[in-house]
């Protein structure tokens, strides 16, 4: 086993303004949509006096030597344009939401203390409500959970869902009782904290104003699902193989979390012999496609999105867009007040207008 590393602590988090003079601006949407390069389009474009720092809200690229698999932005657009929630920690620990917000509470007070507009860019649904929505996160409790992992690999995922209902009715109705990782972790609250799990927070249903306002890249589902297969394929002729070896070389124990990352995963599965090159990477391309579905399903729920239809160039046909709304933020007598915080219903724009 490896030795174990310790976590840095998390430094101390200034204080930030319950509501900026300026919202906050959210990129979001399905994996390979094209998020990152709007937003770099976004940050280098920006008139003067308009400064934009990116922060990466995507539960993989938190991990170091996570790189190729996790489409991570590259060396020359982290130096354009200053990067935060990159390369957290080392991929053998377990990285928790509750980190993820502390970490982005910090970046964002030094983002506002140079002046700057924080641009939030990525596709990890809860990771991103927990920073608009800020929410009381349950603590973890590893023993209690152990053995609910061990259970969970022996006895079918129904049963445990079954025990969670009778525990949190609420929680249970809001899962598929199919989804081992959202059953365990549900169950792991109700047990180790002795209250329901749906008893942290309003939960996921409540959308309030925020001062943050969100756009959603959104592709009709074959070309998005031909986006994907030409990214898993050039990942793979980037180096991912080769990525995914480094690091089970490097971190035997690899965390549960980065085990599963999409890519990583069927890598793994290649690389111990189980499958070969060509299964294992149409596998990848299988799976990300689904996960593009449930991401598209998580986003859609959020009526503060200001969806953007995209046909062809994300960068080319929904830049001039996000720019023009922004701009009629930055004059409240032209713009409603309320829509500073993304709160009015969902939106649904079209490049070409």
């Amino acid at each position: 086993m490896s030795a174990e590393r310790p976590v840095p602590a998390v430094p101390a988090v200034p204080a930030v303004p319950a509501v900026p003079a300026v919202p906050a601006v959210v990129v979001l949407g399905p994996t390979a949509g094209g998020k990152s390069d709007v937003a770099m389009a976004l940050a280098t474009s920006a008139s003067d006096g308009e400064r934009f720092e990116i922060v990466a809200v995507d539960a993989m690229q938190v991990y170091r030597h996570m790189d190729i698999g996790t489409a991570k932005p590259t060396a020359a657009d982290r130096t354009a344009v200053p990067h935060h929630l990159l390369d957290l920690v080392d991929p053998d620990h377990d990285f928790a939401v509750a980190e993820f917000t502390d970490a982005a509470a910090l970046a964002r007070a030094e983002i506002d203390a140079r002046g700057a507009r924080a641009l939030l860019v990525g596709g990890t649904g809860l990771y991103l409500r927990a920073l608009t929505d800020p929410m009381e996160i349950p603590g973890s409790w590893p023993e209690v959970r152990a053995a609910l992992e061990a259970r969970a690999a022996a006895e079918p995922i129904p049963q445990l869902h079954a025990e969670l209902a009778a525990l949190d009715p609420v929680a249970a109705a809001k899962m598929e009782p199919t989804n081992a990782r959202r059953v365990v972790r549900a169950l792991e609250v109700c047990l180790g904290s002795g209250r329901p799990f749906s008893s942290f927070g309003p939960g996921l249903d409540t959308y309030p104003p925020v001062p943050y306002v969100q756009f959603g890249l959104r592709w009709a589902r074959p070309m998005l699902a031909a986006r994907i297969e030409t990214r898993v394929h050039r990942m793979v002729a980037a180096g991912l193989v080769d990525e995914v070896a480094r690091l089970l070389d490097t971190f035997p124990d690899l965390s549960r979390t980065a085990r599963q990352a999409l890519g990583y995963k069927e890598l793994i599965e290649h690389l111990e012999g189980r499958v070969s090159l060509d299964e294992a990477v149409a596998t990848v391309v299988l799976r990300t496609r689904q996960f593009a579905v449930r991401q598209e399903r998580w986003f859609r729920r959020d009526p503060r999105v200001r969806w953007l239809d995209i046909h062809d160039d994300p960068v080319a046909e929904s830049v001039p867009v996000i720019e023009r709304h922004l701009a009629s933020l930055d004059q409240p007598d032209r713009s409603d007040p309320s829509d500073r915080s993304g709160s009015a219903d969902s939106h649904r724009d079209h490049a070409d207008d």
